[in-house]
């Protein structure tokens, strides 16, 4: 256990050691006396801390949370309010000041009160006010706080290691999925344009005579009784669109400021086209591409079907895997020991050097992070990919690689693009998400797709996270301003080239 002195301790042993120097200087005892007895009264008071400190500890002082489940989910950019209780079980109040939480970068946390006391045998309420602005799995790893003993010279920091896992998932995640939804459930085709045709359905078309080969069962016989003739029931059945959604998902579509990336934008204009065309009765598919496809889900209809649609973009497009994460096997795995020592006794004597066994200690406490379901990432070894799944289950921030890959996620996209145009329902739109073509080979595949369905392109923003950038000089302002300028100048040529392919280019609402 360590203790800090205050700043007021601070001054009293600068002005001690200085009264006890200006006492020997002038060889007056009785000032050297005073002077001492500043330095005395310190260490006493830091002996108190130390005493008073310690009988908190062994009487009980804990956090826990209020919430009834250890993961909360929210869309981006909504603020959430937490409860967590500070609990006290001694005879002694407890002081306490710089209260915080340890959490994920990529949350914006604050708690109320900063400050405070937790009295004698009783609790204190804490409000944790959590926003996220980048869709993922992030976690909560507990309290952090400094408690001032008697008479408040000294604070001792104590940390609370309690895991509670924060699920942040695409804006439309709020606005469209979670009030009740009614209506006339309606029985739709799997494949088509959106309208209505003759066929096998249950809404009645009209009545027309019998012609040789009508099946029997769709004869109406009360009707043909009163015609004295046969007539057959004509039925029509609703046809909607079969939609995929393809998502440029290159770790260099990250970079920017957090909540304003290219990612970040596409992300949710992608939930956005999901939940309107599943509104609206389509099949939607989903493909997130980048040097490789991510992940790959066949259309479907429905709120549950939606559902699904917008927590794979959350999890899919992260950065766990090697072949997107910035850190090395020995930095995933120092990473993972800082956050077991809090949790595990086991791990303090684990030495940062001996990956095997701090394997081994991830692997033992997996279970108790909040997202314990989190699949194994790609990795080199199944050592790696386990230090790499503890920190995607316990919502441990990895960060992107640095090397861009859009060239290579235009082979991806060519190979992709060449599967759905022999896809089976046979697509009839398709909206792509990203930068231009990054390859020839992308082009021409986009080119031959665009033969059969109606292909839509978004265009990846990257204005909004340059607009972020500050820029407090004039030069910088220039700068930037040249930079808007270029970009707005390479959208508008993205545009021209993405047309002649024969690409409809659209702009996000």
């Amino acid at each position: 256990m360590k203790l800090y002195p205050t700043r007021d301790a601070v001054h009293l042993g600068l002005c001690g050691a200085a009264v006890v120097g200006a006492g020997i200087v002038s060889a007056e005892p009785a000032v050297v006396g005073w002077g001492g007895a500043l330095l005395v009264g310190l260490a006493a008071a830091r002996a108190a801390t130390f005493a008073s400190v310690s009988r908190i500890r062994a009487a009980g002082f804990e956090m826990v949370w209020s919430e009834a489940e250890r993961v909360r989910r929210v869309s981006r950019g909504e603020e959430v309010t937490l409860r967590a209780e500070v609990r006290n079980r001694d005879t002694l109040a407890a002081r306490y000041v710089g209260l915080r939480v340890i959490a994920s970068e990529a949350l914006e946390v604050s708690v109320d009160p900063p400050e405070g006391e937790v009295p004698a045998g009783g609790r204190l309420e804490v409000s944790v006010h959590v926003r996220g602005d980048r869709v993922g799995r992030h976690g909560l790893f507990g309290l952090s706080l400094e408690v001032r003993g008697a008479p408040g010279l000294f604070e001792v920091p104590l940390t609370f290691a309690n895991p509670f896992g924060v699920e942040v998932l695409p804006r439309a995640w709020a606005r469209e999925l979670r009030g009740p939804r009614g209506g006339r459930t309606r029985v739709a085709a799997t494949g088509g344009r959106e309208g209505r045709a003759r066929g096998e359905g249950s809404d009645l078309r009209e009545l027309r005579d019998y012609v040789p080969g009508d099946p029997w069962k769709r004869i109406a016989w009360r009707a043909s009784a009163r015609r004295g003739k046969l007539v057959v029931r004509e039925v029509e059945r609703e046809e909607r669109d079969v939609v995929w959604v393809v998502l440029d998902a290159s770790v260099e579509l990250w970079a920017g400021a957090l909540g304003h990336a290219p990612l970040d934008l596409a992300i949710d204009d992608a939930a956005t086209l999901v939940t309107r065309h599943v509104r609206a009765g389509d099949a939607v598919g989903l493909s997130i591409v980048a040097g490789r496809e991510l992940l790959r889900v066949e259309p479907a209809r429905g709120a549950p079907h939606a559902a699904e649609l917008l927590l794979a973009l959350a999890r899919s497009t992260g950065a766990y895997d090697h072949d997107r994460s910035d850190l090395e096997e020995h930095e995933v795995a120092l990473r993972a020991l800082e956050h077991l020592r809090p949790l595990d006794p086991a791990a303090l004597a684990v030495s940062r050097r001996d990956l095997d066994r701090i394997c081994a200690r991830a692997v033992a406490n997996l279970g108790r992070g909040p997202f314990a379901d989190a699949p194994l990432p790609a990795g080199a070894s199944l050592r790696a990919r386990r230090l790499r799944q503890y920190l995607a289950a316990s919502g441990v921030s990895s960060p992107p690689r640095g090397e861009p890959e859009h060239a290579a996620t235009g082979r991806t996209l060519a190979r992709v693009a060449g599967e759905l145009a022999a896809a089976r329902p046979r697509p009839t739109i398709v909206y792509v998400l990203g930068p231009q073509p990054a390859t020839e080979e992308a082009a021409v595949a986009v080119s031959r797709l665009a033969r059969g369905p109606s292909v839509r392109w978004l265009l990846a923003r990257f204005a909004p996270a340059l607009e972020q950038q500050p820029a407090d000089t004039l030069a910088a302002r220039a700068v930037k301003e040249a930079a808007l300028l270029r970009l707005d100048a390479g959208g508008r040529q993205a545009e021209r080239r993405l047309r002649a392919l024969g690409v409809k280019v659209q702009r996000p609402r």
